[in-house]
């Protein structure tokens, strides 16, 4: 038999989640064109600045060439204009010019600057462009999706990957509106492998969706791990654990646990007469090799927790010590 007494209870809930990454980038060509080379494909890790893919850069060579040849041609005017400025200027200083050609060659140096800066301007242009035409990893990471094939015509800003950046990683979980206006503010989460529950880490909410899942009535929730396992990588299975605040409650071993007409009860023991009675109990919650009894016993009441399946009503027993 064991004696009922209140001890310290903290119930756990546990939900099923997946690992995601905190940071994922939709990447794109910032210029269209066919896609000419694509160099990675989904589930490759990539550095900071690795070519992910190439469009085909004719057109935006062929711009550079023109821009290349404007510019070479504004810098000639420009030569040629300040070279006649310069002239008309000594010879206004000696009175062998009009004031009106002196403002003619000052108005077309003024000009070739201007058709120069433009040019420069263009020619900058065309060489970003150009550049454009790679398309690069902004961050070290793992590539989790891939819109485009070689061949393939894409638009600027049509997404070509999308990049899961390296870093802190979520455990992120669809939980159930009820257990949210439950859980404790701030809780401390286990996160636990679900392959391997060796693997296990602590973590903080992070985030919490303001809407409803409307198919499922779940919240979705993004668990903060800082210092992710290795043992956890994206789209790992992991089991969430949340302990509420400890409570009294009373524990008794599974073993104490029967039924009374399809029910939960369990054996009392009168400790005048040793006979004993069933009664029907209500169960909080069931834990590996405890439950917890919510309803229907007090403390100090003695219970059988051993050979239960044995007794009927008004039986007397033998205890055979303490605790048994």
């Amino acid at each position: 038999t064991e004696t009922v007494a209140m001890a310290d209870y903290a119930p756990r809930t546990s939900l099923t989640g997946v690992i995601a990454a905190r940071t994922l980038n939709n990447l794109s060509f910032r210029v269209g064109g066919r896609v000419a080379e694509r160099f990675v494909d989904v589930g490759q890790h990539v550095g900071q600045g690795t070519v992910l893919a190439r469009i085909d850069p004719q057109e935006q060579e062929s711009d550079l060439r023109s821009a290349q040849a404007d510019l070479d041609a504004g810098q000639a005017q420009l030569t040629q204009s300040a070279a006649a400025f310069e002239r008309q200027k000594t010879l206004l200083a000696q009175g062998f010019t009009t004031r009106r050609d002196y403002d003619a060659a000052d108005q077309a140096l003024k000009v070739a600057q201007g058709s120069v800066e433009a040019a420069q301007s263009a020619f900058s242009n065309a060489q970003q462009n150009l550049s454009f035409t790679e398309l690069k990893a902004g961050a070290a990471g793992v590539i989790t999706a891939r819109q485009v094939e070689t061949g393939q015509v894409v638009q600027a800003a049509q997404t070509v990957f999308t990049v899961a950046e390296d870093g802190d990683r979520d455990a992120v979980f669809n939980v159930q509106e009820a257990l949210i206006a439950k859980a404790p503010a701030s809780p401390a989460v286990t996160i636990t492998l679900l392959s391997d529950p060796q693997v296990r880490a602590t973590g903080k909410v992070r985030e919490i969706s303001p809407a409803v899942d409307p198919a499922s009535g779940s919240i979705r929730v993004k668990i903060a791990i800082p210092d992710t396992p290795a043992g956890m990588p994206l789209g790992a299975a992991v089991i969430g654990t949340v302990s509420a605040k400890p409570a009294k409650a009373i524990l008794l071993p599974w073993q104490a646990l029967t039924s009374s007409g399809g029910k939960p009860a369990v054996w009392i023991v009168d400790p005048s007469t040793k006979a004993v009675t069933m009664a029907p109990v209500e169960v909080l919650a069931f834990n590996s090799g405890t439950v917890v009894i919510a309803k229907g016993l007090d403390a100090g009441q003695s219970v059988v927790t051993a050979g239960g399946q044995l007794l009927s009503p008004g039986q007397t027993i033998e205890i055979s010590g303490a605790g048994q």
